[in-house]
């Protein structure tokens, strides 16, 4: 009961010096709010990045032609010098070639499921009548199925027959399927249409539509009837039609389930590249990357920021300590002459301890409540914020990492504990001094 009693004697404390109370919660509330805020954001980045990759292929090695960086030049003298590291055109003859690609077939092969290839051919529009649908032409490879996660709703895939035979067929979304044919997609398989590209047309044969993901589509617009989705054709089609180099600047692997490491496996066909095919070029080199190192990278980023935010809330609260244990202070002195009217009648050392090592904890509890509630809503605010840093980082990956902000239960438990830790921690002090304080002292004090 004197517990409860100390409580509401506590609460009715901080009600009496609202201004008071609220300047001594301030650091307590920042650096709470300020953990909570960082750990959920940085709890949501991690599992959306995580769940996103994954979902994209985190067993998927990315192998492309990159600017040499580091080059040195050894002059007569025995000194060596860094080159200037001066923007180099793609040359043909710098792009990966199909034989390449063999290569590491024959080498890896118990390693490779399959290879994704894929290149684009530009953007134009499709018209029929009033009809229209804006597309993005993609050149593939049939092994760009098992790279990328696309939904077929009719029709069928593209083949090995189609990209050998350099056929004239094509697959649409069922964006373009609502515009051009009332959103009949079993109508639109088997039709033709022309896409216009520069005032050039060309003539394709539908031959699957496949679900339109709005999330993983880095094209944007204004409405659904002016929304630009990807069209898919055969890689050998979109060479011959648009007369594009010979050879990739990158490609796709898509890993047998038998290789434990794919960073381990990511790095021998990067090193296999660079020592068999770009040995003799001066400017170029071979990079490879993963998902699952991409999904390292963003997570040490998070991580570091969230350190740095720790240690500045760590700082608050420390402030914040120190306020509880000044205000304390200041009320015990204020209550010098309730505390030798208590003693006077009986009050224990013990009783009186307890009663300012309660207001104590409670000061600091409603501040950590208060931290808390606006902790989660920067916490929201700063997960739309991160997203939209991290999608300009990784522009390649724009709309595919969606978030999801959930406040940290964990978070939020191990606060209201650290609220009342600090409490006790920082009350000690002035509580254990009004204790020992001597009722006639007391009484006398003005």
């Amino acid at each position: 009961m004197l517990i409860f009693e100390n409580i509401k004697l506590a609460l009715n404390g901080l009600l009496s010096n609202k201004l008071r109370s609220l300047l001594t919660m301030l650091g307590i509330i920042i650096g709470i709010g300020s953990v909570i805020a960082i750990m959920t954001v940085s709890s949501s980045l991690t599992t959306s990045i995580t769940d996103t990759f994954a979902e994209m292929g985190a067993n998927n090695v990315t192998v492309g032609v990159k600017q040499k960086s580091e080059q040195q030049e050894t002059r007569s003298n025995g000194m060596k010098f860094g080159k200037s590291n001066k923007q180099v055109s793609l040359d043909e003859e710098d792009r990966i070639t199909d034989d390449m690609i063999e290569q590491v077939k024959k080498q890896f092969s118990s390693q490779i499921d399959s290879i994704s290839l894929s290149e684009s051919a530009g953007s134009g529009t499709v018209k029929s009548g009033e009809n229209s649908a804006n597309v993005s032409l993609t050149g593939i490879n049939t092994g760009y199925f098992d790279a990328n996660d696309i939904t077929l709703l009719a029709g069928r895939y593209l083949t090995d027959q189609d990209v050998d035979g350099k056929k004239s067929v094509i697959m649409v979304s069922n964006k373009v399927v609502e515009n051009m044919f009332d959103g009949d997609n079993d109508a639109a398989l088997g039709q033709k249409i022309n896409v216009d590209i520069d005032n050039v047309y060309y003539s394709f044969y539908i031959v699957g539509v496949y679900e339109y993901d709005e999330d993983a589509d880095s094209f944007s617009s204004d409405s659904d009837e002016d929304v630009t989705t990807t069209a898919y054709l055969p890689i050998t089609s979109s060479k011959e039609k648009f007369h594009t180099d010979d050879g990739y600047e990158q490609f796709t692997i898509v890993t047998a389930s038998t290789v434990s490491s794919v960073t381990d496996f990511a790095e021998s066909v990067e090193n296999y590249m660079n020592l068999n095919d770009y040995a003799q070029n001066e400017d170029y080199e071979i990079s490879s990357s993963t998902m699952s190192s991409m999904t390292s990278s963003m997570n040490e980023m998070i991580g570091t920021v969230s350190i740095a935010i720790a240690f500045i809330a760590g700082i608050s609260l420390l402030v914040g300590g120190i306020g509880v244990m000044n205000i304390m202070l200041v009320s015990i002195t204020e209550r010098t002459k309730e505390i030798g009217i208590r003693k006077a009648l009986g009050a224990k050392n013990k009783a009186i301890k307890q009663q300012f090592l309660i207001e104590s904890v409670v000061l600091c509890l409603v501040g950590g409540i208060i931290g808390i509630l606006i902790g989660i809503l920067f916490g929201f605010i700063l997960g739309k914020v991160a997203m939209l840093v991290i999608n300009s980082y990784y522009s390649d990956y724009a709309g595919y990492i969606i978030m999801n902000v959930h406040p940290s239960v964990l978070a939020i438990i191990l606060s209201v504990c650290f609220s009342m830790l600090i409490g006790v921690f920082f009350g000690s002090y002035p509580a254990k001094k009004a204790a020992k304080m001597e009722v006639i002292d007391a009484l006398r004090y003005e």
